[in-house]
């Protein structure tokens, strides 16, 4: 059987504390063993669609139970109420539509009440009980959830791009998609969980990262660090756009900056399989109710999370959690202003701690490390740690 059920069983439910996963239950789609052997054998006859790599990404999330309540992908009630109202059928938050795209062509091989198996590369992963396929608006979901149509932004591009049919159902997994995170970094739901227990942490502060961790980050996870048990580093290393700094590379930031800077035995590194979609205040409540499923009971929200260029204003991330109920999203975000070194603090701050002006701040973000290390520019130690500037470097050579 799919172990759907799993957050609520009496041998899992120290899983629980000290926080529900979205909806009261960790909803898992993977299954092992026989099970596996058996419906991998049934695959070999469905017809078989190839995912793309944002469609394996949510697959896997899927598979472990990060996007729980979930159980696949959205049949045409959740999509209309989660693109228009932001929250699924039965009312309960969602913010990004969670869909499987394909052609006109593909669509006619998937028949309703069927099921197909879904694949990479390497073969097939899951079988999908195709319950629904139906046609949508991209122009309208563009602007609905990106809050713009604009084929530049990357996350809109990525919508015009895909097919215009939705099949909509349930999958179960019987292997997780090819990945080159090492395994100890691939925690599930249910590993963090359990690492969070096992170290008695009840305030856990989740960070959301797909760019290298420079000295703003740092100052943001130390003062959560402040006030919460531990703190769980969550970068996502699934797709994201072309000039983004390689996962594999950030990853080898990460954990250079926790062995020199942080108390290990308060930090917990893991990657997110998941892919960027760039939706600036939409993708900060997806980003707060997956760390939610992942065990997180805060959530870590700074200047224009899940942003790109000039769609979205520096704190919509922020003031779009005073549109949900704080006991329906069910965990508690921690809102940070900009923060900069200051050369006459000298040290790390925001407007909020540091009365000097604009030019005693040296002001950091991902985008300028990027054109920093496109130029072969060493970033100043106000910027970044050196250690994780010699990485950064040497990925560029």
């Amino acid at each position: 059987m799919v172990d759907v059920d799993a957050g609520i069983r009496t041998e899992e439910t120290a899983l629980l504390e000290p926080i529900a996963p979205h909806g009261g239950r960790l909803v898992r789609r993977l299954v092992v063993g026989e099970e596996a052997r058996s419906l991998a054998e049934q695959a070999q006859d469905r017809p078989r669609l190839i995912l793309s790599p944002r469609q394996l990404s949510d697959l896997e999330l899927l598979a472990v139970g990060g996007l729980s309540p979930l159980e696949g992908f959205m049949g045409r009630a959740d999509y209309r109420t989660v693109v228009h109202e932001m929250h699924l059928a039965d009312g309960l938050p969602w913010t990004l539509p969670i869909t499987l795209a394909i052609d006109d062509e593909t669509a006619s091989h998937c028949p309703v009440n069927g099921s197909i198996a879904l694949a990479d590369r390497d073969g097939p992963l899951a079988l999908l009980e195709v319950a629904d396929r139906y046609s949508y608006d991209k122009r309208l979901e563009a602007k609905l959830v990106y809050a713009t149509d604009d084929d530049a932004h990357p996350g809109v591009a990525a919508l015009y791009r895909q097919g215009d049919v939705l099949l909509a159902g349930k999958v179960t997994v019987f292997r997780l998609p090819a990945c080159d995170v090492p395994p100890n970094l691939r925690l599930t739901p249910t590993d963090t969980r359990r690492a969070f227990a096992e170290r008695g942490w009840t305030r856990v502060v989740g960070f959301q990262t797909r760019n290298p961790i420079h000295r703003a980050h740092e100052y943001l996870q130390k003062c959560a660090l402040e006030v919460a048990d531990g703190l769980l580093i969550h970068p996502l290393v699934g797709e994201t756009k072309g000039d983004d700094v390689p996962s594999d590379v950030r990853l080898r930031c990460y954990h250079v900056l926790i062995d020199c800077y942080f108390p290990r035995d308060r930090v917990i590194l893991s990657a997110l399989p998941a892919a960027m979609r760039y939706a600036g205040p939409r993708e900060a409540i997806f980003h707060a109710l997956v760390r939610k499923n992942y065990g997180c009971t805060h959530f870590i929200v700074g200047r224009d999370h899940a942003g790109v260029g000039s769609y979205y204003g520096s704190y919509d991330a922020q003031r779009i959690f005073d549109e949900f109920d704080p006991e329906g999203l069910g965990i508690a975000p921690l809102f940070f202003d900009h923060a900069f070194y200051c050369t006459s603090c000298r040290g790390m701050a925001t407007a909020k701690t540091c009365p000097h002006g604009e030019t005693e701040r040296v002001s950091l973000s991902g985008t300028k490390l990027r054109e920093m290390l496109s130029r072969g520019e060493t970033p100043p130690q106000e910027f970044t740690r050196p250690e994780v500037a010699e990485i950064l470097l040497s990925a560029r050579s």
